[in-house]
């Protein structure tokens, strides 16, 4: 029986080191796509929507404002913060005509406050482009040009792009390296592309045709998903648009969280609704990522013969992973050492989210209390696809 355990895991574990190694790779870089001459550009309109944003969003507003880009329009939502955000937002739209603020005071019932935002955002643009984004993620001067590049080469409706993820301390670099690589393998980035059920969408950059965000009707089939940036992917995926993942780094860049702590805070308004809600679907990852990601480093003490055999490759091909997901991200290879912590703290964050969202019946998030019945009618196709 160990033996069999041990071998239909290390099985897994090389398919998914393969399958993650293999994608890694084939995934591009929005960097490498540098425009080759001038010639003409589509106007763009980016948008973003922010509440209570005020450490950070003049920084981030100010580097859309310095690309180099010919025709933009920047439009940002102040969704009724309580902080200086509405009057920062002012003062840089004083001083550039291309910045568009709009201020709300009230959320309409159903509505998720950032989807709002961003759907009254689409409504003022005039771009044949959108780019949705966030209040905090900083560009490089040469972001839209990169991505107009992009999708004029793919012939993509949709282009995703991960930013660069800055970190102040290693225990959350190992975390976010660790969720990056979980990302890879539940969602398959690369993939999305293809025919299939993969899709994908990551709210730091979303770059999407007009034309295909109005006729999928923009955010409202989205207007009670945390994660929007996601089944956006999805619903441009089930209108027939074709999406293109890149990687980012170098051209946008964000602090996605602070703190250790406020990633498992972060984290628990969107990891239940990426699994549609479905308690048997989070057991069941729950196992399946405790089999192949944290066992084998467990087992491999007690184990002999042929089992340990196989849990110590499981070891060496997961710790070798890491070390090109790090490595990738731009991060030492040595986070790879502690892969087993960054799982076991990602287990516990999935089944933290989802005992809170059933304990509490809902989520909160940016001061409104969700409930979780409401939030399960909003669907995007089946739970796949």
């Amino acid at each position: 029986m160990d033996t069999a355990l041990a071998s239909a895991t290390l099985i897994l574990c090389l398919w998914v080191v393969w399958d993650q190694a293999r994608g890694i790779r084939a995934m591009g870089h929005l960097r490498e796509f540098a425009p080759t001459g001038e010639g003409s550009w589509p106007r763009v309109s980016v948008c973003f929507a922010a509440r209570d944003e005020a450490c950070g969003v003049e920084r981030a507003v100010r580097s859309l404002l310095a690309l180099d880009y010919p025709d933009l329009e920047v439009i940002g939502v102040d969704d009724r913060s309580t902080d200086a955000t509405g009057d920062i937002l002012d003062r840089l739209a004083r001083g550039d005509p291309r910045l568009r603020v709009v201020h709300l005071t009230e959320l309409p019932p159903g509505w998720l406050g950032k989807n709002h935002g961003l759907q009254r955002a689409a409504e003022w643009a005039s771009g044949e482009w959108l780019l949705f984004t966030d209040a905090d993620v900083v560009f490089s001067p040469g972001a839209l040009k990169y991505a107009v590049t992009a999708v004029r080469r793919s012939g993509a409706d949709h282009l995703a792009v991960g930013p660069e993820v800055e970190v102040s301390s290693w225990p959350l670099g190992v975390a976010v390296s660790v969720f990056l690589l979980l990302f890879g393998v539940y969602c398959r980035p690369w993939a999305a592309g293809r025919p299939g059920p993969w899709h994908v969408g990551i709210g730091a950059f979303n770059f999407v045709r007009t034309a295909a965000y109005r006729a999928i009707g923009g955010h409202e089939d989205l207007r009670l998903r945390p994660d929007d940036d996601m089944k956006l992917g999805k619903r441009l995926k089930l209108g027939g648009y074709r999406t293109l993942a890149l990687f980012g780094q170098g051209v946008s860049r964000v602090e996605w969280y602070r703190t250790l702590g406020d990633l498992v805070r972060g984290l628990k308004k969107n990891i239940f609704a990426g699994f549609e809600y479905h308690l048997t679907l989070v057991i069941t990852a729950l196992a399946v990522q405790f089999l192949a990601f944290l066992w084998p480093f467990l087992a491999v003490w007690g184990a002999s013969g042929v089992a340990r055999f196989c849990y110590a490759g499981c070891v060496l091909s997961l710790l070798w992973l890491h070390a090109e997901q790090a490595e990738h991200q731009g991060r030492p290879r040595g986070y790879a050492l502690a892969f087993p912590l960054g799982i076991a703290l990602f287990l516990f964050i999935v089944a933290n989210a989802t005992w809170a969202t059933l304990r509490t019946g809902g989520i909160e998030w940016r001061g409104t209390h969700y409930p979780l019945a409401q939030l399960r009618t909003n669907r995007v196709g089946g739970w796949w696809l």
